[in-house]
């Protein structure tokens, strides 16, 4: 008998592509796709569960699926992802609307067991959770959920880093690095489905290979995929200061695919927080590089998210950190008030900071970067950049398009206007006309862009 599914994922690109292998699995276990979830014999949520805020919009999400059962056609309600891994019990428990639960280790066995499950076979335990310790998952046929002209590729699963405020290395296993053989059979198959721009994901980037290799391999892995037909831009999510090294800066100031745009998180400026962060490296080290990479790669975008109101932080501390911003290092930049998280070692330090006190420092930075984002798009008007169409925009007069300096679903968007018809994946020239808050706004100037 077959069975259609529909999926909601939550969180990251790295959780994205976690849905695009699960969706290729029940495809060819003989699952019908849908968008219509009224019409699904099985939905799968795929979670996130790395703030407060992200667990909220997962049990949200699963209560708003759970009324299909009595809506729809829903007989099988499946969650997986970080919040399965982290409470896998507590959700067959508390949402009895649930039928399986399907850890970050046990997405290879997703699709067959909610078959089984829809088939009315006896299953064992409706809650499947292995230790994630592999990549091999990442090696399965990936379906792709949409026409995007750009896609992610997960150069890496989990996280060794253990900062003491993050919950990722319980939830994601040890840093993994994949293959280069299979990361550029996946990079050709996504050319091959006429994806322009490659972006590389993991928990860290820069730290590609170290385990599988004995040595950093990002550069190497940047130009294989370099010399793949079909793909116009390559970007890097996320870099840890630390590990940019002369190699990968080289690399960027030398190679016309690599964009040039870095995604380098930060978290804090104060050494002291710093520290009690689990970071390493310090403030001073981080300007220092900042101010490097703006000498040695003109025209590089700079993004990072910082951590406000994190436990001991003091009012020098803030401080330092918004004189910090203003200096405008970053194009693009996101606050988040820091989320106190169980089982992570920040919860149970001492000197937590009233929500408040935590929003108001939040919002005292975001209106100093307000003022960056001003003074950097007024730098931009006149100016002549490539830009990629990913469509129309809702009010059907502009088309959406992005320059190399802003990455897709994070950063601000290009409204164009253009004498011809666009097509989804076009590269064309645009002159920047005006700004409006964050967004741009420009005109196409002449034809489609050489490769």
């Amino acid at each position: 008998m077959s069975y259609k599914v529909g999926f909601i994922s939550l969180g990251c690109p790295k959780n994205l592509v976690d849905s695009e292998i699960m969706l290729g699995s029940f495809k060819e276990n003989g699952f019908e796709p849908v968008n219509d979830l009224a019409q699904a014999d099985a939905i799968v949520i795929n979670t996130c569960a790395f703030v407060g805020d992200a667990k909220e919009e997962a049990i949200v999400t699963i209560l708003e699926a759970a009324r299909h059962k009595e809506e729809g056609c829903l007989k099988a309600l499946v969650v997986t992802g970080c919040l399965a891994e982290r409470y896998r019990e507590e959700i067959i428990r508390e949402i009895p609307e649930v039928d399986l639960v399907f850890g970050t280790g046990s997405i290879p066995q997703v699709a067959s067991r909610t078959k089984a499950f829809l088939d009315g076979e006896r299953l064992e335990s409706a809650v499947w959770c292995d230790i994630p310790n592999t990549v091999d998952y990442l090696e399965n046929p990936r379906m792709l959920s949409d026409n995007k002209p750009y896609a992610y590729l997960k150069i890496a699963e989990g996280c060794s880093n253990h900062c003491t405020y993050c919950i990722i290395p319980k939830l994601r296993g040890p840093y993994r690095s994949r293959p280069m053989e299979s990361l550029i059979r996946e990079a050709e198959f996504l050319a091959g489905q006429g994806k322009k721009e490659i972006i590389l994901i993991a928990q860290d980037v820069t730290l590609y290979g170290q385990d599988l290799y004995g040595e950093k391999k990002l550069v190497e892995l940047i130009r294989a995929l370099s010399g793949i037909g079909g793909i116009r831009w390559i970007r890097l999510l996320y870099c840890y200061p630390e590990l940019i090294d002369d190699a990968l800066i080289e690399e960027m100031k030398t190679n016309d695919k690599l964009v040039k745009y870095m995604d380098i998180p930060i978290q804090h400026i104060s050494d002291s927080i710093l520290k009690a962060m689990g970071r390493r490296g310090t403030g001073q080290y981080i300007e220092t590089l900042l101010k490097r990479l703006k000498s040695e790669i003109p025209g590089i975008a700079l993004r990072t998210s910082l951590i406000t109101g994190f436990p001991g932080e003091t009012e020098a501390d803030h401080l330092k950190l918004l004189d910090f911003v203003k200096k405008g290092y970053f194009q693009h930049l996101g606050v988040f008030a820091y989320s106190r998280e169980e089982g992570t070692p920040a919860y149970k330090m001492k000197g937590q900071i009233p929500a408040r006190v935590k929003v108001a420092r939040r919002k005292a930075l975001m209106e100093a970067q307000q003022q960056n984002v001003a003074q950097h798009n007024s730098s931009r008007i006149g100016k002549i950049y490539d830009t990629i169409i990913e469509g129309v925009a809702e009010d059907g007069i502009f088309y959406l398009g992005r320059t190399c300096m802003e990455a897709p679903e994070i950063d601000p968007v290009v409204y164009v206007t253009s004498p011809y018809p666009l097509e989804t994946g076009d590269v064309v020239r645009v002159k920047m006309l005006c700004s409006e808050e964050y967004d741009l706004i420009g005109e196409v100037i002449g034809n489609e862009s050489s490769e």
